[in-house]
């Protein structure tokens, strides 16, 4: 899949995000939407239902489970973007594998948000900051009853439906399931968001 798809009908036959079923979808309308060290996320558009979505495309190493999909799998929570399906496919070599997670689309986040009230020399009105940061501890007691730590929130992860002021955590790439006695990496996390004690040494 790419941008110069954006026309074209793709059909693939995907796992349903919960239980063991398979689905033939097609989608439509591609663009891409966002990018980074972890790949492409494009908007597209379920031609079956018109839903528009957003589908995750990441390098699949053939030697590992993806712990992103694994966890999201296991994940339902109206403060938690939801993975509707998931479906691998060949890159342009055949030795690259591609892992597609499709997940509901929200259009907006809680950086492009804070921008624009930076942008217009104002603050964020208090309600809606209440309103957002009790979503997320929601969608954090959530994942941590599960035994997940999140391990990369900032503002560019906390997606918005402006029209229902609805908060969903987003991008699991760096999740982990936490095991007791079993020591973890401190070197996680987006630098400018990490933890005072991730940075000092601390845990």
């Amino acid at each position: 899949m790419d941008s110069k798809d954006s026309g074209k009908v793709i059909t693939v036959i995907a796992s349903l995000g919960e239980g063991n079923k398979t689905k033939e979808i097609s989608y439509t309308d591609i663009k891409v939407v966002g990018s980074g060290s972890f790949g492409v996320v494009y908007q597209a558009r379920l031609c079956d239902t018109n839903e528009i979505v957003a589908v995750k495309k990441v390098l699949q190493d053939r030697r590992f489970k993806n712990r992103e999909l694994q966890i999201m799998r296991i994940l339902d929570h109206q403060n938690i973007v939801k993975l509707k399906y998931f479906f691998h496919a060949v890159g342009e070599r055949k030795e690259d594998v591609y892992l597609n997670l499709v997940l509901e689309f929200v259009p907006e986040t809680v950086y492009r948000v804070a921008r624009r009230y930076t942008r217009q020399k104002e603050t964020i009105p208090m309600i809606y900051a209440k309103l957002y940061m009790y979503q997320l501890f929601r969608s954090l007691a959530y994942i941590h009853s599960k035994g997940i730590c999140h391990r990369d929130i900032k503002p560019q992860n906390l997606l918005l439906d402006p029209s229902t002021g609805v908060l969903k955590l987003c991008d699991f790439g760096s999740a982990k399931a936490l095991v007791r006695g079993e020591p973890n990496v401190s070197y996680i996390c987006s630098r400018y968001y990490r933890a005072p004690e991730l940075i000092f040494g601390a845990v």
